[in-house]
This record gives C-alpha cells, sequence and structure tokens, in this order.
C-alpha cells in the first residue's frame, strides 16, 4: 500500500504521463526548455517535502522544502502550482481528505507559513502577474525580501491566497474549499479506462469550464478564453473518443504557440492525489 507521500509523488506523476493535455508538457511533447524528463525528476525531488506534511509538518516549511527539491533539475519551474495545491491536501489527509478538513488546513496557515511560501521563490521562477499598487511590497518575486512587509501585516498564507484572488486559480482553489480539485476526482472516479486516458479526458473538462490564470497571465484574458472556448468545443464534442487526432492537432498547436494551461494542470494532480487517497482510481 502506497503513502500518503508516495500517492502525491505518483499524481504528479501520472499527471505528466497522461497524453494528450494541450498546451502541456507530456509523455509525447515537451516544450523548448521544459522537458518531460524534468517533470519526472521534479516530482522525484519534491518527495521529501511531501514526507514532511505527511509527517505533521507546517505547510509553509513543507511546501518550500518541496520546490527546493522539485527544482534540484534543470528545467526550472515545473510543479510548483501543483505543489502548493497538494501540500495542504496531504495535511488535509492524515485526518480525513474531505473539502471541510482541507479548508480547515488552509485556514489555520499561520505568517510563518507565508514567509516559507515567499523564501520559496527564491528556489524557481514562477509566472505570475503584477500585483496591485497597494501589494507592490507584498509582490511574491521579491523573495525573501518581502517577508519584512508580511510579518508586518500580519499576513498567513491564508490571507496571501486570498489576494491573489481572482487572477491565480491555485490561490482560488484555497480560498473556495478545493472544489475543482475535489470535482476533478470525482470525474477521474467516474471516467472509464486506463488512468492515463481518464487524466486526459479530466484535464480537458476542467479547461473547457473556466478560462487558465496561467495563460492569462503570460498572454492575456481574451487567449485564455479563446483555449477554453475550443476546449470547450472538443468535450462536447467528446472528440477524445471520437476525433483524437483534433485533440492532439489542439495539444500540438498550442505548443507550437508557447500556450500553457499549466494551472488546469496544477488542479489536474490535485484531483489524483484525492482519488489515489481514497482508492478511486486504480493504478
Amino acid at each position: 500500500m502506497r503513502s500518503t507521500a508516495g500517492n502525491a509523488q505518483l499524481a504528479l506523476l501520472l499527471e505528466v504521463a497522461a497524453t494528450p493535455k494541450p498546451g502541456n508538457v507530456d509523455r509525447h511533447r515537451d516544450l523548448p526548455d521544459l522537458r518531460f524528463a524534468h517533470f519526472m525528476a521534479g516530482a522525484v525531488g519534491a518527495r521529501e517535502g511531501l514526507e514532511m506534511a505527511a509527517d505533521g509538518a507546517a505547510v509553509g516549511p513543507a511546501f518550500e522544502r518541496a520546490v527546493e527539491k522539485m527544482a534540484a533539475q534543470q528545467g526550472g519551474n515545473t510543479q510548483f502550482g501543483a505543489l502548493l495545491l497538494l501540500v495542504p491536501l496531504v495535511r488535509a489527509a492524515q485526518q480525513d481528505l474531505s473539502r471541510p478538513v482541507a479548508e480547515s488546513v488552509a485556514r489555520e496557515t499561520t505568517v510563518d507559513d507565508a514567509a516559507s511560501f515567499y523564501r520559496a521563490f527564491e528556489h524557481v521562477d514562477v509566472a505570475v502577474g503584477d500585483p496591485p499598487d497597494d501589494m507592490a511590497a507584498l509582490d511574491v518575486r521579491r523573495g525573501a525580501d518581502a517577508v519584512p512587509a508580511v510579518d508586518a501585516r500580519g499576513l498567513t498564507l491564508f490571507d496571501v491566497m486570498d489576494r491573489s484572488v481572482p487572477g491565480d486559480d491555485v490561490a482560488r482553489e484555497w480560498v473556495h474549499g478545493f472544489d475543482r480539485s475535489f470535482a476533478a476526482a470525482e470525474r477521474l472516479a467516474a471516467a472509464d479506462g486506463p488512468i492515463s486516458d481518464r487524466t486526459a479526458a479530466v484535464f480537458l473538462s476542467l479547461l473547457a469550464e473556466r478560462p487558465d490564470t496561467l495563460v492569462a497571465t503570460r498572454h492575456d484574458e481574451a487567449t485564455a478564453r479563446a483555449v477554453t472556448d475550443r476546449a470547450a468545443a472538443l468535450h462536447d464534442a467528446d472528440a477524445l473518443e471520437t476525433a483524437p487526432e483534433a485533440v492532439d492537432s489542439f495539444a500540438d498547436d498550442l505548443v507550437e504557440r508557447g500556450i500553457n494551461p499549466g494551472t488546469t494542470a496544477d488542479v489536474t494532480a490535485a484531483g489524483l492525489f484525492i482519488a489515489l487517497e481514497r482508492e478511486a482510481v486504480d493504478v
């Protein structure tokens, strides 16, 4: 039987192995500077931080350790957002892996957890939008230099996530009880076929229902909406079953255009962990 940390690590591996996931690295597609092997190495490295969370460590330090070790490969940021979802979910699993408990774990984070979150940005470059003027001192891109402002304002990690909505859908998961992560787990459990096929189908369903905030940050909201509209058309037509070449074409097109719905992949990884931990899917 796998441990909770083992299920979280496996979720990272299953997410990147599933194909097609339009715009994302998968076992058939690399990005110019970010390859499939980088994601596998990132998942292996992150294990130490995931084990810390499973052993009861605070969310912030466990997340920082996971990111630090994840970043010990040559590709850079592979799974920052996924780990930001997985670490509190791993902590919740020590009590009960449910939305109320996961939400409680998030809300009970501390100022020290927020400081660790900011220090995690010292280990890897993460694409984020510009903060509002009144939050310039709290810009996560400042890394550890922002910690005094975090301390002065008494902001917990949940507070930081709350201030990051609506521009960041990983933060939205924290604030809304990980609702899409749990929904993804339910879809994975209800789907048919091998786990790789289920994962690709759930990814497409998530992308079809909500514009990806990473795409909006790196490009613009119109591009994010256009990607979602195209995914919705394919999902509604059940294209993975009836016209898989159309989904492959969509995947290749996004990669060629440098459009990466990475937040959707993060939520997919979180859903995989929940489904694995609940033994709702077989691997």
